[in-house]
This record gives structure tokens, sequence and C-alpha cells, in this order.
């Protein structure tokens, strides 16, 4: 018996936009993906000027937005799922914000 291995590939990002409600991706095929960025609650407690500033990441496998250190895998947009990131994880980064930061 002969067996076939499919190689799946998955779409890469090349574009990605964030509004008060949604994380909109559009991917190398052609499609755009959008989900609630309440999945995301970094991006979500993010100004506007920190969401707009994004790159790709793994050649498009993914999205990074490093002022607020968050990691987006379009594998993980396609599945559906959000973000991994624990209760206490979040709540850390969240009272880091809030402490005014001196420069450096």
């Amino acid at each position: 018996m002969n067996s076939s291995t499919v190689e799946t590939q998955f779409p890469q990002a090349t574009d990605a936009n964030v509004s008060d409600d949604v994380l909109a991706v559009n991917l190398s095929d052609g499609r755009m993906i959008s989900v609630p960025i309440a999945w995301y609650p970094r991006l979500s407690h993010g100004t506007s000027v920190e969401r707009s500033h994004w790159r790709l990441i793994g050649n498009g496998r993914g999205i990074h937005w490093p002022d607020l250190d968050e990691d987006i895998s379009v594998a993980n947009l396609l599945a559906g799922q959000t973000s991994g990131e624990s209760q206490t994880s979040f709540k850390r980064w969240l009272e880091q914000r809030s402490i005014p930061q001196i420069d450096r």
C-alpha cells in the first residue's frame, strides 16, 4: 500500500489592521480574517498608536506588536484560538503599564 503525504501550507499574513473592536488580517491567498480584539486583551488595552505599530514575523506566519509585547500567529487566527495568556501574566502586564516610565 502506498501512502502519500499532502503538505498543507497555511497562508501568510500580508497586512493587519486593528480597530477598537476588530483585528483584521489580510492573507496571501486573498482571504481576510477578522476576529474581535477582545480575544487578545493586550490589543484591547493598547492605544491606537500601539496597535498600529506591528510587523510580520516568521515570513508572515505571525504578527508582532512590539509596544504591547504581543504575538499572534496566522494558524491560531484560522483555528479561532484566543489569547493563551494567563490572567496572572496579563494582570502583571497591566500593572506595569500603569507605572510611569522613566526616560532612559
